[in-house]
């Protein structure tokens, strides 16, 4: 690409600002005592991009293999008894990131306790580096190889655990979630060094079996290495997200997950409808009172608190929101409803990404199988999460539950019991759109699919992001592959040939245009 032109998109992409979040609306991030700017001259002078892309292409059928071998293994971490499946694919990950060059080691993260006592070990955790100039930025890259659980009787089409290729996308369970994303950006580095090309940036690793069931370890493992491993780690990566759309995109934000057991314990044993039924208090009706004060049918949240922490939605963010490619009839399709709480994109959006919801998941000891049964629960948990946003801190969400629930449960002097415990408390993660790496990955997505990317939020939660955030104090973007359709955590969980290839010559750009962003002392 001639100069001409790389000036002519660096021009375009300014055309299209994002919204200062990080800054301005929200608390700002630690920043290093060095301000970052963009060289806006070199985004791609001496770049050999073609010759990357073609080495990439030319090697789609081993980059599918690796990913068969990957998924053939059934790296289910929450499952204790194939717990051996789990330490083979971080053994698989470190013999891949080895046979590369890197210098690579496996961190023991202890042991994990499960709720019958039993003490087994957790995987341990997979570093890698690749690169040790000073002169040159350092990035690490997270990911994991963990999956969630998979039978071929719950639906799917195809074995799960057998990368199957229809219509040119990959089935298998953790395709997308997580496992085509950690190779891509490894056959990203393998790239480079094949074609005896020079790293741009030097590259990190790091690589848990954890993440379906809550990074267990991973926390106190970043902190002990926080002076050691990450002390020279410039910026932070993640790819464990998708696309919202068919179009590229970059994620800012995520939100956090307070999930909650409500459990009301009533008479000894559980009863007979018939004998005892419009004698007792029972604990089902109690709880399912209470859960009725939770939310309202609109979707108004009525724990007083919780929405009056929330950061108003502001014009720029609803502009930005505008622009963003999402149609609503395809997502009613996707799902399979026919009305949703929002009718049109910018409150859909919003109330998906940044504003809380109440969601009730299920209610423990309650009669659930088929068929009839008579019976008065003698104790019953419902089980329901809170997902936070930006200045909502966990505690507080905590105490503000725990607080209403219990003057809730007062009112209908109940002679029952009640108890609330909150089991996760995962924080929210949101990031600067005016980083320069994001920048950096509009420019990458540009260069790969002729496109600038929507930036956009996710739902959901992943809970290492914050804890990056917080313990190193560096920058981070998320930087997904991952396709719109690709059931994570579902039936069918696939990602497109054309993701994963294409997702691949991202990553290589992607590292270009890191290593462009220039340091100079205030």
């Amino acid at each position: 690409m001639s100069p001409q032109k790389s000036k002519a998109i660096r021009t375009e992409a300014r055309k299209h600002p994002q919204v200062q979040f990080g800054m301005k609306k929200y608390p700002k991030m630690n920043r290093p005592g060095l301000l970052l700017i963009l060289l806006l001259s070199s985004s791609v002078h001496g770049f050999q991009y073609t010759e990357l892309a073609n080495y990439v292409d030319s090697h789609q059928e081993e980059y599918i293999e690796a990913l068969r071998e990957w998924v053939a293994v059934e790296s289910d971490s929450s499952n204790i008894p194939k717990r051996s499946d789990l330490h083979h694919m971080m053994d698989l990950t470190a013999k891949k990131l080895r046979q590369m060059g890197g210098n690579v080691h496996l961190i023991d993260i202890g042991n994990q306790e499960l709720p019958d006592g039993q003490i087994v070990m957790l995987p341990k955790v997979v570093t890698a580096q690749f690169g040790n100039d000073s002169n040159k930025h350092t990035v690490c890259i997270y990911g994991h190889t963990d999956v969630q659980p998979a039978k071929l009787e719950d639906g799917w089409q195809t074995d799960p655990f057998n990368l199957t290729e229809l219509n040119g996308n990959l089935y298998g369970r953790g395709a997308s979630d997580n496992k085509a994303p950690v190779l891509a950006w490894i056959h990203a580095v393998e790239a480079y060094k094949s074609l005896n090309m020079e790293l741009p940036v030097n590259v990190k690793f790091v690589v848990e079996g954890m993440e379906e069931t809550g990074s267990n370890g991973l926390d106190a493992m970043i902190q002990s290495h926080k002076d050691t491993f990450f002390s020279d780690v410039d910026y932070i990566i993640i790819s464990d997200c998708g696309w919202l759309s068919r179009k590229p995109a970059l994620t800012y934000g995520t939100r956090g997950n307070c999930y909650f057991f409500a459990e009301v314990e009533g008479p000894k044993q559980d009863l007979h409808s018939g004998v005892y039924g419009g004698t007792v208090i029972e604990p089902m009706t109690d709880l399912i009172g209470l859960l009725d004060t939770l939310i309202s049918p609109s979707g108004t949240i009525l724990i007083p608190g919780i929405n009056e922490a929330v950061v108003p939605l502001y014009d720029e963010e609803w502009k930005m929101m505008q622009d963003i490619q999402f149609d609503l009839d395809d997502y009613k399709s996707k799902i399979g409803v026919s009305q949703l709480m929002y009718s049109n994109k910018v409150d859909l959006l919003a109330h998906r990404w940044r504003y809380p919801t109440v969601s009730i998941h299920g209610i423990e000891g309650a009669f659930s199988d088929p068929g009839t049964k008579t019976v008065i629960p003698a104790k019953v948990t419902g089980k329901f999460s809170i997902r936070q946003v930006p200045n909502m801190e966990p505690t507080v969400v905590q105490k503000q539950v725990t607080d209403y629930l219990q003057s809730m449960f007062a009112k209908r002097k109940s002679p029952n019991k009640l108890k609330v415990t909150m089991v996760i408390g995962a924080r929210p993660w949101i990031a600067d759109t005016q980083d320069l790496l994001y920048e950096a990955g509009k420019l990458a997505v540009k260069t790969v699919f002729n496109t600038f990317p929507d930036l956009i939020r996710e739902g959901g939660t992943i809970p290492i992001a914050k804890t990056f955030q917080t313990v190193t104090g560096k920058s981070i973007i998320m930087l997904p592959i991952g396709g719109f359709d690709d059931g994570l955590h579902s039936q069918n969980e696939k990602i497109s040939r054309y993701n994963y290839i294409e997702g691949t010559k991202l990553f290589i750009a992607y590292l270009h245009e890191v290593s462009q962003i220039h340091k100079s002392r205030v």
